[in-house]
């Protein structure tokens, strides 16, 4: 199947929106939730609003035997687990266990240590995860306040285990430290108070409620969706669920800083007759960014037995300028197709502040793969040091790719993309585009026109 996985700045209500789309949609997907409370003393009051949150969600999600798991963790100096994944296998049984939630009390706050228990006590194999299945493990952090113990090392080590946390916090909690814990900065987010959780759940249920599907003809066609998207492709079905920002009134937005974008594609022998459908795709998505504004910064990489950079992340300044350039690609031709070898490159020249890149200020460093065959070199220590860098890989393959390889680049299966043809790729201009672009609102303006195209 073809999934695209299309992020934006989530904040707020937008949050809620990935959260709802998330886990609430897709039924045949599996997936494995866990709950971490913090019940220390600070949260006493908010406790309610917080059991509340959680019975709201395990009302939407699939819970059963061969779908959606939950566990319940509770903590304050230490952690509890109230059950694991594997303990109940229906939603009447999960819902009851979060009804009788108690507040347990505490101090200090060791988030630190409640996030190292959950990897290696919760997200195992033995306490129910599904993660060597390919079953998206999801971590849903509700906190009040900033941790007492250092939180980077196990927020890390959950982040190579490929779990999607999300830290949602209140006005008394660190939200760099959110940001940190977050699988991405993007996904902290703040409330005032914990029992602004369920108003902002019932906007999020109105907003989904105005959602459009409408069948339209999709090439390819596409068998399979995964719970990690914003914007699908399922059977000829799309669904955009926002082609604008779903903001809630009266709040603002942050515009993020921007972000550095690397193209590589693969120009080898395999690939001449696709090449310009392949540049045109990197035309149309470079369109979609903001480079003129000096926000996102564009690098574009060709590469067969050794790779060629066309330009750099600081060559261009202008929009038009990096779109003359990708006008002008060659393909470049030679084989074998060293994969490998071209990631390494691209983590030692082209993602280093002296080509451009803006990693040590905190900006997002993102590669989008182009690729049409199997690569003759090993990729797994390059990709691997892509990902300790902090790179945000998106791959996208054809028929003649290994679906495989390609996944153990991106480090996350929902980050592969599959498409039959090179001719296909504008079928993902959009999903990417979403991917890419995130949403500024202004404030007390409300945008809810989800449209789809």
């Amino acid at each position: 199947g073809m999934w695209c996985f299309c992020w934006m700045d989530l904040m707020l209500l937008e949050v809620f929106i990935f959260l709802s789309y998330c886990l609430f949609s897709a039924s045949r997907d599996r997936k494995d939730i866990v709950f971490l409370l913090d019940g220390s003393d600070g949260t006493r009051n908010g406790f309610p609003a917080m059991r509340d949150f959680v019975e709201r969600v395990v009302e939407k999600i699939n819970v059963g035997e061969n779908k959606d798991h939950v566990s319940v963790v509770q903590y304050s100096r230490e952690p509890e687990v109230h059950f694991y994944l594997n303990t109940y296998t229906t939603r009447e049984d999960v819902v009851d266990s979060v009804r009788g939630l108690r507040h347990r009390g505490g101090r200090p706050l060791n988030t630190g240590a409640a996030l190292q228990y959950v990897r290696d006590n919760v997200f195992t194999n033995s306490s129910g995860s599904r993660r060597l299945q390919g079953v998206p493990q999801i971590l849903i952090l509700l906190t009040g306040g900033r941790s007492f113990d250092n939180v980077d090392s196990p927020a890390s080590a959950l982040k190579q285990q490929g779990i999607y946390v999300i830290g949602i916090g209140t006005r008394t909690s660190d939200a760099r430290e959110l940001q940190k814990i977050s699988y991405e900065p993007s996904y902290a987010l703040s409330v005032s108070e914990f029992t602004d959780l369920p108003s902002v759940q019932e906007q999020l249920s109105s907003v989904m409620s105005k959602v459009i599907v409408r069948a339209t003809p999709m090439t390819p066609t596409v068998t399979e969706t995964k719970c990690d998207l914003l914007c699908s492709v399922s059977s000829g079905l799309s669904f955009f669920f926002l082609n604008s920002c779903a903001c809630e009134e009266r709040v603002q937005f942050q515009d993020p800083a921007g972000r550095d974008v690397v193209f590589l594609l693969d120009g080898s022998d395999a690939t001449r007759s696709g090449f310009p459908a392949m540049r045109d795709f990197v035309q149309k998505q470079v369109d979609t960014l903001s480079v003129d504004d000096g926000k996102d910064r564009v690098s574009v990489v060709q590469y067969s037995s050794d790779p060629a950079v066309q330009f750099y992340l600081n060559t261009y300044t202008t929009k038009r300028e990096v779109l003359d350039s990708v006008r002008g690609l060659r393909h470049k031709g030679g084989r074998p197709l060293n994969t490998g070898a071209a990631l390494r490159y691209l983590r030692d020249n082209v993602f280093t502040a002296s080509a451009g890149s803006r990693r040590p200020s905190g900006v997002p460093q993102v590669l989008i793969l182009i690729t049409g065959g199997r690569s003759f070199d090993s990729i797994d220590e390059p990709a691997s040091a892509l990902k300790q860098l902090g790179v945000l890989t998106i791959a996208i393959g054809t028929r003649g790719s290994d679906p495989r390889e390609l996944q153990t680049i991106t480090g996350e299966p929902s980050h592969a993309v599959s498409v039959s043809e090179f001719t296909d790729l504008p079928n993902l201009v959009d999903c990417l585009f979403f991917f890419l672009n995130s949403c500024a609102c202004e404030e007390r303006v409300q945008f809810q026109d989800l449209n789809i195209w």
